[in-house]
This record gives C-alpha cells, sequence and structure tokens, in this order.
C-alpha cells in the first residue's frame, strides 16, 4: 500500500513540514510493508514566485488565499482580487502575474507526479493552507477520480471538517485531531484489517450533520513517537536548486500548559498537554543536526515546558556545537532564566504579551501583568535574545482607560525592541466565541474577508476557523486607532536608530554613582546621574521589586521621599511602577 502525504502553499518555505515528518515517521514504524512518501509543493511554488515575494505573502494568510481562491473560484477572482488589494498593495499589480505562476507551478508539479498506484493522499492543512489545499485536490480528482483524499491538521476541527465534507466533493475523509493514531486507524481499515474508526475521523458516506467531538485518542507519551523524517524534504530542496541552509521544526510539547487565554483557539486539537524529557530532545536535535547539516531550530510547541525547557538550554549551552533556536514561551520571569536560554542557543523568542493593561490582561486570562510583561521585554534585550510579540488590539469591551493607560507604557517601553500591532478576531472555539455576550458580541457570522473568498453558495455551508462578529467593532476600531499610531512610531525610532547593537536606554555603573543614557525619538540624547543611595534604589529594582521591599531594605529613606524619587524617575521613564512594584528599564551597556 502506498500513502503519500502533502503540504501546499503558504507553509515557510524554509522549514520541511513537522506535520509530514513526524507522520512519516510513525506510520513507517507502523507499517513497515508500506511505502510512506511526502511532497512539499510549497517549494516550487516559492520558487516559481521568487523567495522573498513567497516569504511576504506566507506573513499574510489573506493575500495568500486569495490568489488560490482565484484559481479555485474563477468566477469571483475580482472579489478575491479586491482583497488582495487590500492586504499586499506593495503587491497589488502583481496579483494576476503571481496568479498565473502558481497555477503554471502547481500543474507542473502533478504533471511530474504518478499517484495512480497511492492508496491514500494526505493533505496538511495548517494556517493559510486550507484554499490552497482544497484547490490542489480539485485538480488531482480530475486526474485520480478514485484517490482517497484525507484532510487533517489544525483548521480540521470537528465543526470544520463536517462543513468541508458537505461543501467539497473532492474531500473523502477529515481527520480531527491530533494525526498519527486516528491516521493508522484508517489505514487498518483501507487494507481491509480493521472496521472504519470511530474516533476522530469524518468521512463522506458517515452522517457528518451529527454532533462529533474530538475524542482522547492521543499519544500519551510523546517519547514512544521517532523522530520526525525530513529527508524527502531536502531531496526536493536539492532537485529545486534552491540554495538556503533550512531550519528544522522540533516538538517538545502538545498543546499549552497554560491554556486560559480567552482569545485563543490555537489548542483546539490537543485534549491535554504533553511533553518530552530534556534527553530526548537533545538526542533529537543532535540526530537532525548530523543527519541534515543544519544548526538552526524551531521549535513548534504553543509554550515550551518550563522545567524540562531550562535542563535542555542547560545542556546546548554545554555542547561544542553553534546551536541557534526559535521558541515560544510564556514571559521569562527573571533576568537569569532569559540569559541561561541565551547561552544554550535560545536567540528568538515569540512572548504573549497581547496587552499593556492590568484590566484587560485580566479580561484576556494571560495570568500576567504589565510589569512582568515589561520584565520580559527588558530580560530578553539585556540577554541578546530578540523578543517579538503583539498587543492585540481592538479587543471587544475594551476601554478608553485601557487604551490610555497602553499609551501611557508604550512610552516606557520605547528601548526595547517593537511589538507588532494585531487587531482582535474572533477565532471558533475560544472562550470569546464560546461567551461571546461576556464580551459584548451580540452574533457571530462569517468573517467579511471570507464573503470575498468563497461564493455565497458554498460559504453559507462552511463553518471556519476566524469568525466575523457584531458589537462593538466600529468603536473600537476608532478607539484604538492612538496606540496603532503610537506603535507605527515606536518601530520608525528603532529603524532610525544609528546603532541598533546599543540599549537605547543604557546603564554604566561607577561604583558609587551610576550613568543612565536614553535616546529620544527626534530629540537630543539625554544624560541621567544618580548618585549615592538614589543608585542603590535603581539597582535594586533591576528585576520587580515592590515599594515595601524597597522601605525595608533602605530603612533612612521615608515613604513618601521613595515615593517622591520613584515619581519623579517614572515621569522621566527611567523606572516603571505600578500600584505595588517597580522596575528600572535601563540596560547596562556591554562596552
Amino acid at each position: 500500500m502506498r500513502i503519500s502525504l502533502a503540504s501546499m502553499p503558504w507553509a515557510i518555505f524554509n522549514r520541511p513540514s513537522v506535520q509530514l515528518g513526524a507522520l512519516q515517521a510513525y506510520l513507517k514504524e507502523q507499517f513497515p510493508e508500506n511505502r510512506i512518501d511526502t511532497h512539499h509543493p510549497y517549494l516550487s511554488a516559492a520558487d516559481a514566485i521568487g523567495l522573498e515575494t513567497y516569504r511576504t505573502l506566507s506573513e499574510n494568510p489573506w493575500a495568500g488565499e486569495a490568489l488560490y481562491s482565484a484559481l479555485l473560484f474563477p468566477k469571483t477572482r475580482e472579489q478575491a482580487k479586491k482583497l488582495f488589494h487590500r492586504e499586499k498593495r506593495d503587491l497589488a499589480d502583481q496579483f494576476d502575474p503571481i496568479r498565473g505562476q502558481l497555477e503554471t507551478n502547481f500543474h507542473s508539479w502533478l504533471a511530474g507526479q504518478n499517484f495512480s498506484d497511492c492508496d491514500l493522499l494526505g493533505l496538511s492543512i495548517c494556517f493559510s493552507q486550507l484554499i490552497p489545499s482544497l484547490y490542489a485536490a480539485g485538480e488531482i480528482k480530475k486526474i485520480y477520480p478514485d484517490l482517497p483524499i484525507v484532510f487533517g491538521g489544525s483548521t480540521c476541527t470537528p465543526a470544520v471538517g463536517a462543513s468541508l465534507l458537505q461543501a467539497f466533493s473532492a474531500i473523502d475523509y477529515i481527520l480531527t485531531g491530533e494525526g498519527e493514531l486516528p491516521l493508522a486507524a484508517l489505514i487498518q481499515h483501507l487494507q481491509g484489517e480493521a472496521p472504519f474508526p470511530d474516533k476522530n475521523i469524518l468521512w463522506r458516506n458517515g452522517n457528518t450533520n451529527t454532533k462529533f467531538s474530538l475524542q482522547n485518542h492521543e499519544q500519551k507519551n510523546l517519547e514512544n513517537l521517532p523522530i520526525p523524517e525530513y529527508d524527502d524534504y531536502f531531496l526536493e530542496l536539492k532537485n529545486q536548486k534552491l540554495s538556503f541552509i533550512p531550519e528544522l521544526p522540533i516538538e517538545f510539547s502538545r498543546g499549552c500548559w497554560w491554556n486560559k487565554c480567552s482569545f485563543c483557539n490555537l489548542n483546539l486539537q490537543w485534549c491535554g498537554y504533553r511533553y518530552k524529557h530534556h534527553a530526548q530532545i537533545l538526542t533529537e536535535v543532535e540526530f537532525l543536526a548530523d543527519r541534515h547539516k543544519c544548526l538552526d531550530f524551531f521549535f513548534t510547541d504553543n509554550a515550551l515546558p518550563l522545567k524540562e525547557a531550562g535542563f535542555f538550554f542547560q545542556k546546548t549551552a554545554e555542547n561544542k556545537t553553534d546551536l541557534q533556536f526559535f521558541a515560544e514561551i510564556r514571559a521569562p520571569k527573571s533576568s537569569k532564566e532569559c540569559t541561561s536560554y541565551r547561552h544554550g542557543g535560545l536567540r528568538s523568542i515569540q512572548v504573549g504579551i497581547e496587552a499593556l493593561s492590568d484590566s484587560l490582561l485580566q479580561r484576556m486570562c494571560k495570568g500576567i501583568t504589565v510589569i512582568e510583561n515589561i520584565a520580559a521585554m527588558k530580560f530578553a534585550a539585556a540577554s541578546g535574545i530578540r523578543l517579538d510579540g503583539n498587543l492585540i488590539l481592538e479587543f471587544p469591551g475594551s476601554t478608553d482607560r485601557e487604551m490610555e493607560e497602553t499609551l501611557a507604557v508604550l512610552e516606557a517601553v520605547l528601548p526595547y525592541r517593537p511589538l507588532q500591532g494585531a487587531g482582535f478576531f474572533l477565532g471558533q472555539g475560544s472562550p470569546v466565541s464560546r461567551h461571546p455576550r461576556q464580551f459584548g458580541i451580540r452574533a457571530t457570522t462569517h468573517h467579511p474577508n471570507n464573503r470575498l473568498l468563497f461564493p455565497k453558495e458554498i460559504l453559507v455551508q462552511l463553518d471556519l476557523l476566524i469568525k466575523g462578529f457584531r458589537g462593538d467593532r466600529v468603536l473600537q476600531k476608532k478607539r484604538w486607532l492612538p496606540v496603532r499610531r503610537k506603535i507605527t512610531a515606536w518601530q520608525k525610532f528603532h529603524k532610525n536608530r544609528s546603532r541598533s547593537d546599543r540599549p537605547a536606554l543604557s546603564l554604566r555603573d561607577g561604583g558609587t554613582f551610576l550613568i543612565l543614557r536614553q535616546e529620544r525619538p527626534d530629540l537630543p540624547t539625554l544624560r541621567h546621574r544618580l548618585k549615592g543611595l538614589s543608585r542603590k534604589i535603581y539597582l535594586a529594582c533591576e528585576e520587580p521589586v515592590t515599594k515595601k521591599e524597597l522601605l525595608e531594605r533602605f530603612k533612612t529613606i521615608k515613604e513618601e521621599q521613595l515615593t517622591a524619587f520613584l515619581d519623579g524617575l517614572s515621569r522621566e521613564h527611567l523606572i516603571y511602577c505600578d500600584a505595588t512594584h517597580c522596575l528600572a528599564l535601563a540596560i547596562r551597556e556591554k562596552l
């Protein structure tokens, strides 16, 4: 039996698909007599339209899907073109040429395949891959009408999957949830060795209208899984003659150990949080680095397991090779934690900052405070780790006061790497979508962009991941405009700095005094000198500390004197204070 697995655009071109690699390795273990192969048509698509063009489109899900919408639904091409123009103004005049290149490229790729002996074709559907995969399935079925096609991946929730089966005849099965066990069960059924699986599989001849809930059909111990197999990707890379060195995806865990954020729907496919022992991850990294001669790794986790990640980076720090890692993590709690990560090769992190207002963070159920978010930004900058993060703007029910608090905090975080402003979107299955009234949402609708991507008669059949809604959207867009402008100015400030390697707010210690150097937008750089007790108090605020602790430590100063001193530094944006804690904002300058 032959099983083929494929991943369409807009998968990131300089990474092999971890979904395909993990499934291929697992299925080879389970079915050693079968042929299991993987295909990465996103590589040839990237080559066809140019790597830089592909990269920018893969970062804009609406624009990327609009191009394939025009291929899948030719009659609504102008609608898709309108969306593309709005999302990618810099490429607006390239819509038709790029669409033509993608069409030509896919048919050239398909002509080079022979699926006549294939018994099952699986398409991995994650971010920005739904419409490209629907297009691919339809075109493949024209040539191989009897080839069963299964969709799976993070996009294929039970509700989405059931609606896709109803609307698109090219799909035969939908796999929901974690892939290994359900896909193996489906293969056993197709081989005549087992009845049709009753967990996590939808099929066209079944009753897809019945309520279907994700069941716990998952790997209880991730360490039982084999190392992902990326050989097919590297073979395609060689055949395409693309000259870049990929970064390799690797899984430390599945799910999210926090899993409480009210806006998040990233964990619909997981029934629980599981992780591997750090020694297992170290073995996998060393194996993959040696096999593929790559040193850059991308953790696919929603959040690294704290304790095991700490052990892992301690071990990689002892390693003589120059490994580098990207990871999504919860906000680091100390400078020591960040420094340890940095020594172990962690060079870039995505942190869920999301908001710079304490009341808004509470409503988002982030389990963190503004000062902890600021500290995370400081710790990362001080240790040389690039921190990327978003501010969720226009969150339903947010207030003028929360917007104004955010504006004030943006003044304090000016020295650190700018965040990105991201408009709130309503994700299927998130706590906000499950309890819309609590957030002032009166009704859930199709997202306006999906109305441009799908013909009306098809859209009415679909239940898609990103929703539109009626509530206070217009009010929120207007309310948060000042923050958007402030973020743009923040980004401009850092873009125009003459020395990005030097902290914008730095500290040099003279033993009995400090000199703080403070860059400001479109204004001369300031220098501040703190002497004696002022120096000691400032250094005591290197990490968040309570005002009560400062008074206990420095007994010669009265509370009103301390308050006046801290207020003065806060007005100068040299320190950040909330109702109880203080944090010095300057970073020690490395000369």
